[in-house]
């Protein structure tokens, strides 16, 4: 069953939107937004503190007891997790999973500690790749500010041999276009690893959830959601129109 997932970038915690992970726009206060996801039937959520890895902040416990006080779904969160101790706040605070990357990128023996720890379900490796000039992708961290020469094939090969149990891949490239997925890349990704892939980065319609679904477990979705171009629902029933298994609320 395929899953639609509601990504909510949060700076200072107020929702934001960028394009390429840059050029952020305020939203407001993410708690109605998240009400309306959850009411609307979303299946999961996805928080990532879009500066707490640069400006080593501490990232949304207050915001992550809020959510899991009113909604009840799983909840990703992710955002300056650089120590098992990080990642155990988060889930006191109510978190499901952990999302790591630039401390994985910096500490990749992290990845094997929080998935030891806390098990490989709850470890999520957040992938930010760019494109680069030879056809491949190349890993970024710190909100796409910085660039590797680290191969995104390679890497979440890599995160999964050390325990990782999920990939939340996003495209630099799309992010915020909402002109279609990168489904070259997800393809290359889904076909190397053996967890479930989050597809992020350039959700526009429906239908590129029906694209996607053939290389990803779940889709992120953001800037649709929050500017209410489209709905979960209307998401899950062309999903489900076009033979995609989804789960729908009656």
């Amino acid at each position: 069953m395929k899953r639609v997932i509601a990504r909510l970038d949060i700076k200072l915690n107020k929702l934001i939107k960028g394009i390429h992970l840059e050029g952020w726009r305020f939203l407001g206060d993410p708690t109605p937004f998240f009400l309306d996801y959850y009411k609307q039937g979303i299946d999961e959520l996805v928080y990532i503190d879009a500066v707490a890895s640069l400006y080593s902040r501490d990232s949304l416990k207050e915001l992550v007891a809020e959510t899991t006080r009113n909604v009840f779904v799983p909840l990703t969160v992710g955002g300056g997790i650089r120590t098992v101790e990080d990642a155990l706040e988060m889930l006191r605070s109510g978190a499901d999973k952990i999302a790591v990357n630039t401390g994985a990128v910096k500490n990749p023996a992290l990845i094997n500690e929080i998935a030891t720890k806390f098990g490989s379900q709850c470890m999520v490796l957040s992938v930010q790749a760019k494109r680069n000039r030879a056809g491949g992708w190349n890993v970024c961290y710190d909100s796409a500010r910085e660039q590797t020469e680290r191969s995104v094939i390679e890497w979440v090969q890599e995160g999964v041999e050390r325990g990782a149990g999920e990939i939340l891949l996003t495209s630099i490239d799309q992010d915020g276009t909402a002109k279609g997925f990168d489904l070259e890349l997800a393809q290359r990704v889904f076909e190397s690893v053996d967890v479930p892939v989050i597809l992020s980065g350039g959700f526009g319609s429906p239908d590129d959830f029906v694209k996607a679904s053939y290389f990803a477990d779940a889709v992120a979705v953001a800037r649709q959601l929050h500017f209410k171009s489209v709905s979960v629902q209307e998401i899950k029933r062309h999903a489900k129109s076009s033979g995609i298994s989804v789960r729908i609320d009656e």
